[in-house]
């Protein structure tokens, strides 16, 4: 006989038999799932403390760039005031675009798969897995009706949302056949009336980078252009081997289609009506990719010279990833590479230009600086973000005589995404630099969050600045 004990709240795992650990991690789960449960429920009644109606009462008059209503979940559900998000994203602790994720999977489940909204509100079925319903029925192509997606919803909580992936598309693609809603779909092939999406894509996987330095790559072409694409790939595998190359087949070809994103052979509009379109060993012009990559360097001495030697791995600012040395090396290595190294900036030095208009000096400078959209939890690079002005700029103050609030200088700027740049200037969200690249935002509803190359800390549990480690 096996005598099986309840886990006390709070018990500490060591003090556990196995059956009691068993039974302490599944009433954890269960309390999670309840917890993400509500938190759905929650998602919804913000969405509904914020209507359209809400963006009408607040202004007379719409500007450009100021908040609109917005739809973020599907036909039939109600549409939410655009800047609502950003709140609720950085009290959870997520970026904006995951908040509109949360509240719209939310909206879609209770107002368009009510069954499934009510298996996972008694807890019979996880709140991830209605999600990932509501993720497929919010961008069906083409867009599902409501009564469509009641369909989904009785077929998926028939089986209790026990539905994987493949299945889910496909209950999702007959879906579409029975409802007709191909019809007057141009992705739609009018011979034989069925719905015809096109698979083509080619995708690059950056979440998951291999410690080789590799990203898994996958497409699906159109068969003519798959084909040739498959010999460019054996030719240029042969062509290695030919001259000396040692590695298998299969690295032979993913350094050719390397070689072909370099070297492309299809028209290149760019060079159209120059003359230098050929390079003199007359192949196409190299597609001209920007990349910047950050080392640390050292200054070593060596008998009388000085050298300089960089680190093993370096920083890459597109998708934030990390380098290796040697990998830049060997792109350094291949003949059609153009490599320009540009001085270092000293971040903590003060820039300033007169006027409004920034300079590409100091717009690098601060992106470098802030690295991403410095606003709360949003990871959007910074050198595609825009530059503001942190004290607005006064563009009569010059000509009225009085000193200039908010200069075009370091200490006055800040890389924000258009989206949290929009959300500071027509919001009541207000925000500071205390100290270089390091800023502090306070919302419409009083809570401040600091923000700066580490991440971002919630101030109204951490305290003073001073209270953060390691933070100025």
């Amino acid at each position: 006989m096996i005598e099986t004990l309840a886990a006390e709240p709070g018990a500490e795992a060591d003090d556990l038999n196995a059956s009691g650990l068993l039974a302490s991690i599944r009433a954890e789960r269960d309390a999670e799932n309840t917890a993400a449960a509500r938190q759905l429920e929650l998602a919804a009644h913000w969405a509904d403390l914020h209507p359209p109606e809400s963006i009408h009462s607040a202004a007379a008059f719409t500007l450009p760039g100021s908040e609109h209503e917005e739809p973020i979940a599907g036909q039939g559900c109600p549409l939410v005031a655009e800047f609502c998000v950003a709140e609720l994203g950085t009290e959870l602790g997520m970026s904006s675009t995951a908040a509109k994720k949360l509240i719209g999977h939310a909206l879609e489940l209770r107002h368009r798969l009510p069954r499934l909204w009510r298996l996972v509100q008694t807890g019979a079925v996880p709140a991830w897995r209605a999600r990932s319903v509501a993720e497929r029925t919010i961008h069906a192509t083409p867009a599902l009706t409501k009564d469509a997606a009641r369909f989904v919803d009785a077929q998926v909580a028939a089986v209790a949302g026990k539905i994987g992936p493949a299945q889910l598309d496909r209950l999702v693609a007959e879906t579409i056949k029975c409802f007709d809603l191909a019809e007057h779909d141009p992705a739609a092939d009018p011979e034989d009336g069925y719905l015809s999406v096109d698979p083509r894509h080619a995708t690059l996987n950056d979440q998951d980078v291999h410690y080789a330095g590799t990203m898994h790559f996958e497409a699906d072409l159109d068969l003519a252009d798959a084909l040739d694409l498959d010999g460019a790939l054996a030719h240029g595998a042969a062509l290695q081997k030919a001259l000396g190359s040692t590695e298998s087949l299969d690295v032979r070809r993913a350094r050719a289609l390397g070689d072909l994103a370099r070297t492309q052979t299809a028209l290149d509009l760019h060079a159209q009506g120059t003359t230098d379109a050929r390079s003199t060993d007359g192949l196409p012009a190299a597609r001209e990719v920007e990349l910047h990559v950050h080392f640390d360097a050292a200054f070593v001495k060596d008998g009388e010279a000085v050298r300089t030697v960089f680190g093993p791995t370096g920083r890459l600012e597109e998708r934030h990833k990390l380098l290796l040395l040697d990998q830049v090396k060997g792109w350094c290595a291949d003949s059609r590479t153009k490599v320009t190294i540009r001085p270092v900036i000293d971040l903590n030095a003060e820039l300033s230009a007169p006027g409004y208009e920034i300079p590409k000096s100091i717009r690098e400078q601060v992106a470098l600086r802030d690295r991403t959209c410095t606003f709360p939890w949003c990871t959007r690079p910074a050198r595609g973000a825009d530059a503001d002005h942190v004290v607005e700029y006064d563009h009569d103050a010059e000509a009225e005589g009085r000193p200039q609030p908010g200069p075009t200088t370091s200490s006055n700027l800040a890389c924000l995404c258009r989206f949290h740049h929009r959300l500071k200037t027509f919001t009541a969200w207000t925000y500071r630099m205390v100290a270089p690249g390091v800023f502090e935002w306070t919302s419409p509803h009083g809570h401040r969050y600091l923000r700066d190359r580490h991440g971002t800390t919630r101030l109204d549990d951490a305290g003073d600045l001073g209270e953060l480690p390691g933070r100025p």
